[in-house]
């Protein structure tokens, strides 16, 4: 089959430069075929395409769409850039190489890759909004349990405080992702290597059809911005996956005998190959873990695209895979945390016991103050007495 570039003869080196592609741009096939439809739009615009030929070519183009992971992506193809133009070509001949008019696959990678992470950040706000519903529920009612401060008792607290704290982060995260979207939201068509294309062609009609909010106001930017606003993204996972990681470690911590605040329903847990009564939360153990999973795959990025030359280098190519693992991972993370909080019961009666008499000491302290001493007297009279 044809490539799109002068093929490798080498068949080891070739499956060496290819890597994973061929599999990793089944998730890119759909918004691939949708920025090749705006393209020939655009094609048909300037002149290129008569009005017969680009509604040929778009009809081809939903069919693969239609196919979804039917359609075939191999080796030998690289990518599915190339699979999507040799069965254009296949079915069309000569129109089918058309298509690549006016692009190069330097930009056509970057408008797809586009495309897709704005679905994905969109339906990962989408799951920390249903995770923070959930957590509004089990911040109702009025159930006390201690605060603490260096793992020890500190202060009276509430679950329901408890539970705001991580709705707080989480809004803060969307924030993040919010930002992160707003940054990579720039229609790259149009653009080619990263110097232009040497016909007139008109970017207003690629953004407007692919929903871009603005056009890359610089050539050059959009091959140099390849990894980083993949990084952009992953920083706003891993805060993400930072806030699921603080909320794994208490449930793990809470849910433990020894404090039994919480309790986590039986098929969320695992058990032991030795010991018969274990009850393990293991999958709030691998929640927790996972952060660091995604925050590797964060400063991989940003190594990987440190100390490259402006413009297009092969290095970019290993900027997919993790940014797509990252956001694997973070969906999964969200969708499990959902239900296990909303699985999670509250032994009030063991939140009730927990609140011993030290936790009122600062109170006490403060009544003392509203009485009129000074509050070093006021904390030296409390502190004596628990001591005593």
């Amino acid at each position: 089959m044809a490539k799109l570039w002068q093929g490798n003869s080498n068949k080891k080196i070739e499956k060496f430069t290819v890597g994973n592609d061929y599999i990793l741009d089944k998730k890119l096939l759909k918004y691939d075929c949708k920025a090749s439809i705006a393209h020939s739009k655009m094609l048909k615009k300037i002149g290129i395409l008569k009005a017969g030929e680009q509604v040929k070519l778009e009809k081809e183009l939903q069919n693969i769409i239609s196919l979804g992971d039917k359609f075939e992506i191999k080796l030998e193809d690289e990518d599915c850039h190339t699979a999507i133009e040799n069965y254009l070509v296949k079915k069309l001949k000569e129109l089918g190489k058309k298509i690549h008019t006016c692009r190069s696959r330097n930009d056509q990678v970057v408008a797809a890759m586009k495309l897709y992470e704005k679905d994905e950040i969109l339906g990962i706000i989408k799951l920390v909004n249903t995770l923070i519903v959930s957590l509004k529920k089990m911040s109702k009612g009025n159930i006390v349990m201690p605060g603490y401060t260096h793992m020890q008792k500190a202060m009276p607290s509430s679950v329901k405080l408890w539970a705001e704290s991580f709705i707080s982060g989480l809004l803060d995260d969307l924030k993040l992702l919010e930002n992160a979207f707003t940054i990579i939201d720039k229609n790259p068509l149009g653009t080619g290597a990263g110097y232009g294309v040497p016909l007139k062609v008109d970017k207003e009609i690629t953004k407007k059809e692919l929903g871009f909010k603005e056009n890359f106001s610089n050539s050059i930017y959009v091959q140099n911005s390849r990894g980083k606003h993949e990084a952009i993204i992953l920083n706003a996972l891993s805060n993400v996956m930072l806030t699921l990681n603080k909320l794994a470690s208490d449930m793990i911590l809470f849910s433990m005998s020894e404090f039994g605040y919480f309790s986590l329903p039986k098929e969320f847990t695992t058990g032991s190959s030795i010991m018969p009564q274990k009850k393990n939360p293991d999958v709030l153990e691998l929640v927790r873990a996972k952060y660091s999973i995604v925050l590797g795959y964060e400063f991989q990025l940003k190594s990987l695209t440190g100390n490259l030359v402006s413009g297009y280098n092969r290095d970019l190519q290993l900027t997919k895979e993790p940014l797509m693992k990252g956001i694997e991972i973070t969906k999964s993370s969200l969708d499990v945390m959902n239900l296990v909080v909303n699985g999670l019961k509250i032994n009030k009666d063991n939140c009730k016991k927990a609140m011993t008499k030290g936790l009122y000491a600062t109170e006490k302290v403060y009544s003392l103050v509203k009485k009129g001493l000074s509050f070093r007297k006021a904390y030296k009279e409390v502190k004596e007495k628990i001591t005593e």
